[in-house]
């Protein structure tokens, strides 16, 4: 290679015992690459360069996605595959936009399945290997099935139950056996996919007139408005200059 490519990639402290025990095994990996790779325990990265052994220019970006499906809990016979022709990988951020966390948890626990059955099935009928661990869902597979289950992981954090998906995966495997089916529109013999919805009926307003606070302003009278603009006075002064005069001219 003419040039040098390097990565650098986290991982987290409860990884630190896994690294170590297979740290052999991970080094001896990247040497039949030709990369070069360095892990700094305090910091919690690992370094990764090509050298002028590395034959395979596409190597150190499956190094790098290796070692981020690692760093997430992947074991590294799970991980290495990414090294193999048509194999790829994608990592999932899940959660982000779901800020309760008990909702989360049970959307989490709803792409997991009873007993991880609904993710068994996933990666039956996808090919592809699945592990969720905390806020990410690693998927290990051939493109189609990664584009599949992604799809299944991120609805499902979405409030679309996975089980809509698995019906329709399963439908669309028994639709490439048949032949006569190569060019038909599925689009009809496929379970069409529901998003889960509460219904709650709009609460209509109760006016409490406890709770309003103070009662409004009682509008001003006639007399009111004409103390305000001085005409009452006016008017009291002329009268009593009235009375005054009739009672002289009596």
């Amino acid at each position: 290679l003419l040039e040098e490519s390097s990565f650098k990639v986290l991982f987290p402290h409860y990884r630190e015992k896994y690294l170590t025990d297979n740290w052999k095994k991970i080094q001896d990996k990247m040497d039949s690459y030709g990369i070069n790779i360095e892990v700094d325990y305090k910091n919690g990265n690992i370094s990764l360069k090509t050298t002028d052994k590395t034959w395979d220019p596409v190597a150190i970006l499956n190094a790098r996605d290796a070692i981020k499906l690692v760093a997430r809990s992947v074991p590294i016979e799970q991980a290495f595959r990414v090294f193999e022709e048509g194999t790829e990988s994608n990592i999932i951020i899940i959660g982000k936009h779901i800020r309760n966390q008990e909702r989360f948890n049970k959307r989490r626990q709803r792409l997991l399945g009873p007993g991880g059955s609904t993710l068994k099935a996933l990666e039956l009928l996808t090919q592809c290997y699945i592990l969720i661990q905390g806020h990410t869902v690693s998927i290990i597979g051939n493109i189609r099935g990664i584009n599949d289950a992604s799809k299944v992981v991120v609805d499902c954090m979405n409030n679309i139950h996975p089980v809509y998906h698995i019906k329709r995966l399963m439908v669309k495997r028994d639709l490439m056996k048949n032949p006569a089916m190569a060019n038909e529109d599925w689009d009809r013999y496929l379970p069409k996919v529901v998003k889960a919805t509460k219904h709650t009926e709009k609460k209509k307003k109760v006016h409490n007139e406890r709770n309003r606070g103070l009662p409004d302003y009682p509008q001003d009278t006639e007399v009111e408005k004409q103390i305000e603009s001085g005409e009452y006075f006016l008017k009291k002064k002329n009268s009593n200059k009235k009375k005054a005069k009739n009672i002289a001219e009596k």
